[in-house]
């Protein structure tokens, strides 16, 4: 049997039987919610890097934090969707802006890290989202507490590296802090599925918990590519 005569029905990779159609399409507006939202970003990157207009840190972190709690504090329904997308675009922005330290260092590095890290970034969470569509539904929420208990303790070993200023254990930090974070793409898919399926369908704040993800994993993929540049045009000298 010739398998290049088999006919290959394309449609079929994109249905989720697992899912039920109303999830489907709250998935929908999620997804577009997040794509809005990496543009709003990159606006927030670009007056910081290009623009200058305003300068990414302590402020434009308070700011972003002020932004997620208005948000949370800010019921889900018909009558206040536009304002939480208009407080979603402001936290979005002020994220963007927020990234702006980490790309004045990997420009200095060599700015074509930026785009390597966000394709990079890009497949890393789309084929983990895929593979979190695709499974058992519920098959990755058991690691929540073991993210969460690695998240901590991570979070530990990185105010306790102040003090030290260890190299190698801030590298360590980055390559665990990015395997975490994919793993967060598994367990905060199959979640919003989980609530959605149970009626949650706050399609803004479920974008957020996703937008969280890209760019903690954006920001830990620039540093690790800047770092080893570093160290390779060190190398060579």
């Amino acid at each position: 049997m010739d398998v290049f005569d088999r006919n290959i029905n394309i449609d079929a990779l994109f249905k989720f039987s697992q899912i039920s159609r109303s999830t489907q399409l709250h998935l929908k507006n999620v997804y577009s919610s997040l794509a809005a939202c990496m543009l709003v970003a990159a606006a927030g990157s670009y007056v910081h890097v290009v623009t200058r207009l305003f300068q990414g840190g302590l402020l434009s972190a308070l700011g972003s934090l002020a932004m997620i709690v208005w948000l949370g504090m800010t019921p889900h329904s018909p009558e206040s969707e536009r304002k939480r997308m208009a407080i979603l675009a402001g936290f979005a922005f002020l994220t963007g802006l927020g990234l702006g330290p980490t790309l004045d260092f990997v420009i200095a590095v060599n700015p074509s890290i930026i785009i390597t890290a966000f394709m990079g970034t890009s497949v890393i969470f789309i084929c983990f989202t895929l593979s979190a569509l695709y499974a058992k539904r519920r098959s990755y929420l058991f690691l929540g507490g073991t993210l969460m208990s690695a998240l901590s303790l991570l979070l530990l070993l990185s105010l306790f590296n102040i003090f030290l200023g260890s190299v190698v254990l801030f590298k360590a930090n980055m390559y665990v802090g990015l395997l975490i974070m994919c793993g967060f793409v598994l367990f905060d898919t199959q979640l919003i599925i989980e609530k959605a399926e149970n009626g949650d369908k706050d399609y803004v704040w479920h974008c957020v918990e996703l937008f969280l993800d890209f760019v903690a994993i954006f920001r830990k993929l620039m540093v690790i590519l800047a770092m080893n540049d570093k160290d390779k045009k060190k190398e060579k000298k």
